[in-house]
């Protein structure tokens, strides 16, 4: 398998001071290479500090893993946002990350090198990967099974409540209007359908 890469092997401190840098994208490469070499001078001197190349490589899979982290954020918020508690809205934000991060990870071995990873790990790895999207799967179309069951009685209960309001509007006008019965039943079926 093919060594870490140097920023991973790096101090704690430095790697976070890093990843902060790429984050905000406040400077450019060779800013930060510089800022890197004014900041931590002992390492720089011991020539343990990231390449360019070894930065941007780095850099560009972070920006890919917090572009993909920000989506899910979104989708999550959103999804909170507009969905009431019943329909278990933070289970499908929750199934919406994990989606994420398995996706991420199919990334990753698709972007391994086959030098960098034995046939049989890669085999592992996908078949574990085909695994948790079966799981996944499943548990998303039962969370949506759910969710239109909820939509569904939540919408009979609103269609009741209607249906026992326009009833009592209808007898009270029926009364206020000296009505008989054949008359309240006429605006009952052919004007308000109901029964």
């Amino acid at each position: 398998m093919a060594r870490q890469s140097s920023i991973v092997r790096l101090p704690i401190d430095i790697k976070a001071y890093i990843e902060a840098m790429l984050a905000t994208g406040a400077q450019t490469l060779d800013e930060l290479i510089r800022d890197l070499q004014e900041r931590f001078p002992a390492e720089a001197q011991a020539g343990t500090l990231p390449s360019r190349s070894a930065i941007h490589r780095y850099g560009s899979k972070l920006d890919r893993r917090l572009s993909a982290i920000k989506a899910s954020t979104e989708a999550a918020l959103l999804i909170r946002q507009h969905a009431g508690d019943s329909q278990d809205a933070r289970s499908e934000a929750l199934t919406a990350l994990v989606q994420t991060e398995l996706f991420e990870a199919i990334l990753n071995l698709q972007e391994a090198q086959e030098e960098d990873v034995d046939a049989g790990d890669r085999v592992a790895m996908l078949s574990a990967a085909a695994k948790n999207i079966a799981t996944l799967t499943r548990s998303s179309v039962n969370l949506k099974q759910f969710q239109a069951k909820v939509e569904e009685d939540t919408r009979r209960k609103v269609l009741e409540e209607q249906r026992v309001l326009q009833e009592a509007n209808l007898q009270e006008a029926a009364k206020a209007q000296g009505m008989d019965e054949a008359q309240v039943d006429f605006w009952r079926r052919k004007v308000l359908g109901i029964g």
